[in-house]
């Protein structure tokens, strides 16, 4: 039986997202996957879709929305994948109690303000020239680790090298908790 994978996209949703088709190509093999397009999560309904208004209504009580409403859909534990205000919006769900086997965010946005961190595994992963990354400071004070990639900024999600990356790593996180079967000998 596939195990679960929520997939929450970053602040774009689905209209600038034609790189997560082959996230779900490779994954959708191994893990029941249920993708969140996160505007949709948070009730974004913007006349002028521009980065600025976006990011405006995310940080104006879009993610608080969108935490809410995944409490609300996902009831029992699996894994997460978050892009960007996706990887946030999980993130801060997980400090209220969303069953998080593990959560994988990438250049999740806006955590780098947050003075906690989970109960649940997980992993960050960062571009080296990603503005919004959190600093040395703040991952030390919290515990946290950090990948970083070299050479790449925010977007890294995006690239063929990084994707591939990515899903080797959770194909890994669960093949590692499958109990190996005993040999009789």
């Amino acid at each position: 039986m596939a195990k679960k994978l929520v997939i929450v996209s970053d602040m774009w949703g689905t209209k600038k997202g034609l790189w997560i088709t082959s996230y779900l190509g490779y994954l959708q093999q191994y893990f029941d996957i249920t993708f969140y397009d996160s505007q949709q999560l948070a009730n974004l309904d913007l006349a002028i879709n521009s980065e600025e208004n976006i990011h405006k209504a995310f940080v104006e009580g879009g993610i608080d929305t969108a935490v809410a409403h995944l409490l609300k859909k996902e009831k029992n534990s699996c894994y997460y994948l978050g892009f960007g205000i996706g990887g946030t919006i999980i993130w801060n769900a997980a400090k209220k109690g969303l069953p998080v086997k593990s959560l994988y965010g990438v250049s999740a946005i806006r955590i780098r303000l947050e003075q906690d961190k989970p109960c649940a595994p997980f992993t960050l992963l960062y571009g080296e020239n990603d503005s919004a990354r959190p600093d040395n400071t703040w991952a030390s004070s919290l515990g946290v680790e950090m990948e970083i990639f070299k050479n790449f900024g925010h977007t890294l999600y995006t690239d063929e090298k990084v994707i591939k990356k990515v899903c080797m790593d959770l194909l890994g996180q669960v093949t590692q908790m499958v109990p190996k079967e005993k040999k009789v000998v």
